[in-house]
Parts: structure tokens; sequence; C-alpha cells
């Protein structure tokens, strides 16, 4: 990745948060526990789900700055969903923890010096080294994902009788 193509997804990555409050605010708050499905999630779990999510890609984002090599916590992201009781935690405080976070990386990864860029970790998901290309990649794109998901949700929610 040149260093134009990876500052554009560090701005892409710095712009989830205002891209999740604005979709955010085109979903009644009635819909927000809907689960289109008994195994998928709600925006509420969602949006719990980016707090947890951000937290632990601020660790990996920091560990491939300071400790390249090191090998990531693996977390199963249903499990915590279930365990922590998605619908019990406040969205409000989820969505600070993510517009926190991501400033805060976002910062970070602006004044990165380019050979920083090389480092690698050990991800049980990847049969190789996890670079820190693939770490923004991922990151840049996970809350646009969750955010087509929601709308999917909403979709679901009016197509059932959702105001």
């Amino acid at each position: 990745m040149t260093p134009a193509e990876r500052a554009e997804l560090i701005e892409r990555y710095a712009a989830g948060p205002t891209l999740l409050d604005a979709a955010l605010a085109q979903m009644p708050a009635a819909m927000w526990t809907y689960r289109p499905a008994p195994d998928a999630w709600s925006v509420h779990e969602i949006v719990v789900h980016l707090a947890d999510s951000e937290a632990n890609a601020a660790l990996r984002c920091r560990l491939l700055v300071a400790q390249p090599g090191h090998t990531l916590m693996a977390y199963d992201q249903d499990v915590w969903a279930r365990e922590l009781d998605y619908h019990s935690r406040d969205p409000d405080l989820a969505l600070d923890v993510v517009r926190a976070v991501r400033a805060s990386s976002a910062a970070l990864l602006r004044n990165l010096p380019e050979q920083v860029w090389t480092h690698t970790i050990v991800h049980a998901e990847y049969d190789r080294p996890y670079t820190f290309d693939d770490w923004l990649q991922v990151y840049a794109a996970h809350i646009p994902d969750h955010i087509d998901q929601m709308r999917a949700n909403l979709a679901a929610w009016r197509t059932s009788g959702g105001a």
C-alpha cells in the first residue's frame, strides 16, 4: 500500500464514528433491540460490539507499533455479546468509547513513521503474519460494514410491522 493510499484509508477509519452517528440518527429507538433472526444481533448489540471491538483494535494497533511479532489475544464476539449481556449495556457509553478510541488511534496513525507500517503481529485467524495494512483495512471497513447490517435490521423491522 502506498503512503497516499494509506493516508486515505486512515481518514476513512477516522470517519467511522461520524458515519455511525449519522446512521443511528435514522434509526428509531424502538427498533434498536429488534433482532431480524434469533441468532442475529440487534442495533443495540452492534453498538456495544463496536465499543468492545474498538478497544481490542486499539490494543492491536499499539502492539503493531510497539511490540511487533507479539501474538494477539483472540476473542469470540458472539460469546462476548451473550456473556456480557450486550442488551444490558448502555449504548451511549459504548458510542462514547467508539468515538474516543477511534479519535485516539487515528491521531496515532497519522503520525507514524513509514517503517512502522512494515510491522507484523501473530493473529490466530491468519495463516501468515498480520500486517499493519491488514489491520487498517479491517478496521476502516468495520463500522461501515456494521452500518449496512443495521440498515438491513431497520428494513426487516419495517417489513415486520415496525413503524
